[in-house]
């Protein structure tokens, strides 16, 4: 039985047959899975310098005196890499007293650290397959980014309780911007809100389950699904990108709703992170600093989230990605201002961000080609090991051999 970390699902359950110490045939893969798996074979990171490909020990060492040459370097990424690595790079980032950060700073960070902080409730995907009868999926459509949420957790699924499954059992509810791949599966429970305007659906929904009049068009619609609501035995609300980021960092209110919403019945959250251990290096730093990312270990121990590449971009003087590709993500001025900072890429596969790198230093595939551990975006630990040999070493192993040179 392998496991596939193509995303924050972490599914265990892949049936994978090897052809000598090649992968054959799988089962239960969905898309991302399979692109996953397949993508062992093409566009691997080799060791580099300058554009010049050199050995592994010489690519860490270039990467090592890069780093330890900089007066402000920041490690950047890790959301892509095992709990193992991310030790090692909060480990370097003291030693270095440098800044390091994830893509949560600019998604979901505020949310996880809320869960983390016990001012959200959280729980697992096995309490949400066995007695969950209401999902709320919020500014997320899991069936384009987690094609076996609704599959095998959350909507579909027979569970302990929950034996009868989405035909009588549970009720799906989307909240979002436009009908999505998702939104199309829940039919009758789609909510549509302009770009935006979560913080007026939320402050509606609240006066609807106070019992009060909403200040909404459909009136009638908003207190059907209070009503609903209060008659759950058990709620979880996924939230995504778009809540997020149309919160623009002011949770107050949802806070507030997740509250009003236990005080009725049992809801709990649970983000729906990206990539595979992004609620691990959230949690490898809230346990170190009580902060899920944009920490700064320079004199002592700093925390400024407000977009936090953003911050450290305008006085970092070097930088390391891993892991990750924020070149391709982030908005246009940014990737510029990551485009003329010296750099090293760390990490499987080329990206944009490691051809604008002067470093590059290959790693093997977490999970594939190299065993650890990463943390489900519910927070459930999965282990693993490898299923085919690599002559890439594992992404601590890597970290572990930079740090030694710095």
């Amino acid at each position: 039985m392998g496991l596939c970390t193509g995303c924050s699902l972490l599914c265990d359950d892949i049936v994978v047959e090897l052809d000598g110490d090649k992968i054959g045939k799988t089962m239960n893969l969905c898309r991302k899975g399979h692109a996953h798996y397949n993508s062992l074979g093409s566009e691997r990171l080799t060791p580099s310098v300058g554009g010049s490909q050199v050995g592994i020990e010489d690519a860490a060492r270039a990467a090592g005196e890069l780093l330890a040459g900089a007066e402000n370097p920041l490690l950047f990424g890790w959301e892509g890499s095992t709990l193992e690595a991310q030790r090692a790079g909060v480990d370097l980032a003291k030693k270095l007293g440098s800044a390091i950060d994830g893509p949560s700073s600019y998604s979901q960070g505020m949310i996880a650290e809320k869960i983390l902080a016990g001012e959200i409730p959280t729980c697992t995907f096995d309490d949400v397959r066995n007695f969950a009868d209401v999902s709320i999926y919020w500014g997320d459509d899991p069936s384009s980014s987690h094609p076996r949420h609704m599959s095998r957790f959350s909507y579909f699924p027979r569970g302990e309780k929950r034996q009868k499954g989405y035909e009588e059992d549970r009720e799906a509810i989307v909240i979002d911007v436009r009908k999505s791949p998702t939104a199309q599966i829940a039919a009758d429970g789609f909510f549509k809100i302009s770009p935006g305007g979560d913080g007026a659906f939320i402050e509606a929904l609240t006066a609807a389950l106070a019992g009060k009049i909403p200040k909404v068009e459909d009136k009638k619609r908003m207190l059907n699904l209070a009503t609903k609501l209060r008659k759950a035995k058990f709620g979880a609300i996924f939230t995504g990108l778009g809540l997020a980021h149309s919160l623009r960092g002011d949770l107050s209110g949802f806070t507030a709703l997740v509250g009003k919403l236990n005080e009725l019945a049992r809801f709990s959250v649970i983000p729906s992170l990206g990539d595979y251990n992004t609620r691990g290096f959230n949690q490898t730093l809230f346990d170190e600093t009580g902060h899920v990312d944009a920490v700064s270990f320079k004199d002592g121990v700093s925390y400024g989230r407000k977009f936090g590449i953003a911050r450290f971009l305008d006085s970092c003087d070097a930088v390391m990605v891993v892991g990750s590709d924020p070149a391709a993500v982030l908005p246009a001025a940014l990737a510029r201002k990551l485009a003329k900072v010296p750099m090293v890429a760390v990490g499987s596969h080329r990206t944009i961000t490691s051809g604008l790198a002067r470093v590059s230093v290959p790693t093997a595939v977490a999970g594939l080609e190299a065993g650890g551990a990463g943390l489900r975006t519910d927070g459930v630990k999965v282990e693993f090991d490898r299923l085919v040999g690599s002559v890439h070493l594992s992404d601590a192993d890597v970290i572990r051999r930079i740090m030694e040179e710095v």
